[in-house]
């Protein structure tokens, strides 16, 4: 494809109409949708992984309400370059017009005084700013200026996305559409983007041109496997492999693979990964994988988080192999992951249910005339600090949400529930 930009550039889609995915915040009536319709759009956060069009959507909202468009990458401009883009914005706005687009690409990296100094022109409407993030903003982002923004969160692209996308790639593209190309095969391509669109096209171009010199290019299963192998390194642009290896991370703790776990970690530390990155993945693991059959997992965690923001590298390395083990060699339960589901899953189906009478407060005289909080059992004035009474709305009473899982703690806390609640063992 030599002479032509990156084939995932020139997919790149230039209206609204044409972007895939993320229907839930462009797809007809949908809150982005309208308000770019609407012509007035204010100051948002894209939060979501690699390859979704978090660069892509800034760019078409800009062309869309042909507003100017202004691009920094966290990665390589400081303050002096933030100052420079707002006062640019702030000599081209005429009068009434609405203010430049100012968009920022990975703005989590950006540092506190590089956040600070956007807060300004943001607040006066000097720019509208677009941040596009991979990280959870409410860790990276300041408070001054998150609150001052939308955020949205985009998706990884579902297969029938990504089917859709490599559809267009046959028809509109201006090399494969006037080559003998066909894809016999997606299911390996659409397994190794994982739901990124950038990097199923880099795989797409790749392996297209490992096979260009054939009078025929068939895609397979098994060629983009091949060629995947050979050139590990050629398809994990702009970083992406970021995300394949914390995932690999997590799994070897949750399998109890601590070799494996500390693997990973060395693959992070080597690559320059941000170790509070590392430390927020291990206190999620922590609640989620291991929980309550080791509730001091938790807590290490929570510490660790705290001790590497005191430390630093290199040194902060130890302290997340040192967690990193624990972790990978402690039981493991997911009984409180579960229960949130199954009590948001039973939220969902059964609606805003009324606080029983006896459990609601009564702070004035009419609720408590009313009959708020007079059948209420304090448990402290019965023996073991225990009296058994219902504390769910009538319609969904006897639902169980919490099934202690079978390592030592939780077979305790079974064992103290059952006594308590006189349940059949």
């Amino acid at each position: 494809m030599s002479g032509y930009a990156p084939l995932a550039e020139r997919m790149r889609p230039k209206k609204l109409d044409d972007y895939i995915g993320q229907k839930h915040l462009v797809g007809e009536k949908a809150v982005l949708r309208r308000m770019i319709d609407s012509g007035a759009i204010s100051s948002i956060i894209l939060w979501g992984p690699p390859g979704v069009g978090k660069t892509t959507l800034a760019r078409i909202i800009a062309n869309q309400l042909e507003r100017p468009f202004y691009v920094l990458s966290a990665v390589n401009s400081g303050v002096k370059d933030v100052r420079e883009a707002i006062e640019k914005a702030r000599k081209t706005r005429f009068f009434n017009s609405a203010p430049p687009i100012l968009f920022i690409d990975e703005i989590h990296r950006f540092s506190k005084s590089q956040q600070d100094s956007l807060l300004g022109a943001v607040e006066e409407g000097v720019v509208t700013l677009i941040g596009a993030t991979t990280e959870n903003p409410s860790f990276e982002v300041i408070s001054p200026l998150l609150s001052r923004c939308q955020v949205y969160v985009l998706k990884s692209l579902e297969k029938e996305d990504l089917e859709e996308l490599l559809n267009k790639v046959l028809t509109n593209d201006i090399v494969l559409k006037n080559k003998s190309f066909q894809i016999k095969e997606n299911e390996a391509l659409l397994r190794y983007s994982g739901g990124d669109a950038r990097k199923l096209l880099n795989i797409l171009e790749l392996v297209y041109n490992a096979e260009a010199n054939q009078p025929e290019v068939i895609i397979t299963n098994e060629m983009v496997t091949a060629h995947l192998q050979q050139n590990p390194a050629q398809y994990d642009k702009n970083g992406e492999m970021h995300y394949d290896i914390i995932s690999a991370f997590i799994k070897s703790i949750r399998g109890s693979d601590p070799d494996a776990a500390v693997y990973w970690l060395a693959r992070m530390v080597e690559g320059g990964e941000d170790p509070k990155f590392i430390a927020r993945r291990l206190i999620i693991s922590a609640a989620e994988d291991i929980g309550l059959a080791n509730p001091n997992a938790l807590l290490l965690a929570t510490n660790c988080f705290e001790a590497i923001s005191m430390v630093g590298w290199p040194e902060s390395r130890i302290i997340l192999s040192q967690v990193t083990i624990y972790l990978a060699t402690s039981a493991k339960s997911n009984s409180a992951y579960m229960a949130i589901n199954e009590a948001q899953q039973l939220v969902k189906q059964s609606g805003n249910l009324p606080v029983p009478l006896h459990l609601r407060n009564a702070p004035t005289k009419l609720m408590k005339e009313l009959g708020y909080g007079q059948a209420y059992k304090y448990s402290h004035n019965y023996p073991n600090n225990f009296v058994i009474q219902d504390f769910m709305p009538e319609e969904v009473k006897n639902r169980t949400l919490y099934t202690p899982q079978a390592n030592a703690q939780e077979v305790k806390i079974k064992d103290r529930q059952d006594k308590l609640w006189k349940r059949k063992k």
